[in-house]
């Protein structure tokens, strides 16, 4: 992996240890300040479907979601910033 390589990998934001109130608008705080196209890795100790559904509604058309683990103890879930009218 060249370092160009590690420049272009998503962060990654680990919510286990985070009291879960203040999950979602950490959460939201960093996908709000993503540049478009650019994405990070959710990790999760729960399938994070509910903030899925929260993303449709407060972020429609503007999010890209992708599991990339999915259980039963860790979830990982990669979201991006889209164009503007992508679907995710």
């Amino acid at each position: 992996m060249t370092s160009t390589d590690l420049d272009t990998q998503p962060s990654t934001l680990d919510v286990r240890a985070i009291a879960p109130r203040d999950r979602h608008p950490i959460i939201f705080g960093k996908f709000d300040a993503l540049p478009v196209g650019e994405a990070f890795i959710l990790i999760n100790d729960h399938d994070p479907k509910p903030l899925y559904y929260q993303f449709l509604h407060e972020r429609a058309d503007q999010f890209e979601w992708a599991y990339l683990e999915q259980g039963p103890e860790r979830w990982r879930v990669r979201i991006a910033r889209a164009q503007s009218g992508a679907n995710p």
